[in-house]
């Protein structure tokens, strides 16, 4: 065990391998929404708070991978001051994404593969774990090991929507969003494999991602089916289009292309 710890602060190799796989993970997300748009189903067009989601969401992950890099690199005092902002910034994620998501359920734009109630909580979920393992990671700042894998355990979560772009979803019903999530494990099987090859062990923290991701999976199941999710619904979308719409079942796919935050295009 001792020779696994010493391993595991090695900068010379963990902190390349971190870095890399930073930038993988934001060329997955890119790549995502760059079909998505490329496909007809995103739009310049789309309301300001589609806007303003996608800035503070794509700024995260400027923000990931300067701080992955800082970390290699340093200077390692503009790293720890760039990371108390960065919790600013992740508190300005969650309300512009509570807006989007919201309005998207109340509006009946969810995606057809989606469940409205469903997408309700697992948006939000997905994001209370992605707080919740960045919070972890900043609390192990001091031990390297755990601080660097904390953080990419807490950005995959933030990769499944760019997997949910890629991935067949229409094909996946009734399980697209579970399929999504479960692809952006690939990340934490790389992490593993790593550690594995360079130490014959695998570090803990990963554990912890695959625990975030079943949070978010199971939990949100959970919630859409239970009284408070049937209540919750009903509130939000009530006097709006989304009252129309039941929300456990799947809405009939469009009869054009559906974009982000607009609804079908005419």
């Amino acid at each position: 065990m001792a020779t696994a710890a010493a391993t595991y602060d090695e900068p010379a190799k963990g902190e390349r391998f971190f870095s890399t796989l930073a930038i993988i993970m934001a060329l997955t997300v890119v790549l995502g929404f760059s079909v998505q748009f490329l496909a007809g189903r995103s739009t310049f067009a789309s309301p300001l708070r589609v806007h303003a989601h996608a800035v503070l969401f794509m700024g995260w992950v400027a923000i990931f991978v300067t701080q992955s890099w800082l970390a290699t690199r340093g200077p390692i005092a503009l790293h720890r001051t760039l990371g108390w902002l960065a919790l600013f910034w992740i508190a300005a994620m969650m309300a512009a994404a509570m807006v989007v998501i919201v309005a998207m359920t109340r509006n009946a734009t969810v995606p057809f593969f989606f469940q409205p109630q469903h997408f309700l909580f697992a948006d939000p979920l997905t994001l209370i774990c992605f707080i919740a393992l960045t919070a972890f990671a900043v609390s192990k700042r001091r031990e390297t090991d755990w601080h660097a894998r904390l953080h990419i355990c807490a950005m995959t979560l933030l990769t499944g929507p760019a997997f949910g772009r890629l991935l067949p979803m229409p094909l996946l019903i009734p399980y697209a969003f579970e399929a999504a999530g479960l692809a952006t494990t690939v990340f934490l099987i790389a992490g593993m494999i790593r550690d594995w090859r360079v130490s014959k062990a695998i570090h803990p923290a990963w554990w912890f991602g695959f625990a975030g991701l079943a949070v978010n999976l199971v939990g949100a199941q959970l919630l859409a089916h239970s009284a408070i999710g049937n209540a919750v619904y009903e509130a939000v979308v009530a006097g709006y289009p989304g009252e129309h719409v039941a929300g456990l079942e799947f809405p009939p796919p469009p009869d054009s292309t559906l974009r982000t935050g607009r609804g079908p295009a005419t």
